[in-house]
């Protein structure tokens, strides 16, 4: 049986050509370690200001880390060609504040935690792999691995996140979003992504 990593990894491969390599191989290390950077300085003040406060924080370093309409376009698969030019701006934009709500949501406080990010990328046939750990107050490590593509203009990107270093959280959203985009299209799709960013605001 083929696996569902593998199913989303044929599909990535169709999404867009690969791009090579770049001499700079600590370049995808550092999108990463700049996204952690702005994840602990928002972690250390995050009760202060809030669930607000967090997001404006964010927001920024979301969208410079994420590939969002990449990401966007994987989740919703082949679908994605039939939709109107209209209805992919839209998902790609409730997309962007979904995943921005889920971090401000998830990295809501400090308590010692800190990052990891091994300094060696490694070459696969999708992008490269950054893995990272993230290291709780009580020495407990937790794997995630970043696939990364370069994006261009807008250097190495994130286009999924392997949590423990195996599950495909893009791969999982796909999964549960597309029964939905089936049934009510892209406007159904939409209107979920903004109803769970609502949730994950509180």
């Amino acid at each position: 049986m083929i696996s569902r990593r593998a199913l989303f990894a044929a599909a990535l491969a169709a999404a867009a050509p690969l791009q090579p390599l770049h001499a700079a191989a600590a370049a995808p290390n550092a999108t990463v370690a700049a996204f952690y950077d702005a994840l602990l300085a928002t972690m250390k003040v995050g009760a202060a200001i809030g669930f607000k406060g967090r997001t404006e924080r964010l927001a920024p370093a979301v969208r410079r880390a994420f590939d969002l309409p990449l990401m966007t376009r994987l989740m919703v698969g082949p679908q994605w060609t039939g939709l109107t030019t209209e209805q992919q701006q839209q998902l790609i934009a409730a997309f962007s504040e979904f995943s921005i709500a889920t971090y401000a949501n998830r990295f809501d406080d400090y308590s010692g935690e800190r990052f990891e990010v091994d300094p060696t990328p490694a070459a696969t046939g999708n992008g490269v792999i950054v893995h990272t750990r993230l290291i709780k107050n009580d020495g407990d490590a937790v794997p995630i691995d970043y696939l990364m593509r370069d994006a261009a203009a807008a250097g190495w990107q994130i286009i999924d996140v392997y949590l423990s270093g195996t599950v495909s959280e893009l791969a999982t959203r796909r999964s549960e979003f597309s029964s939905v985009l089936r049934r009510g299209g892209a406007d159904a799709l939409v209107d979920l992504l903004q109803k769970r960013a609502a949730q994950l605001r509180g």
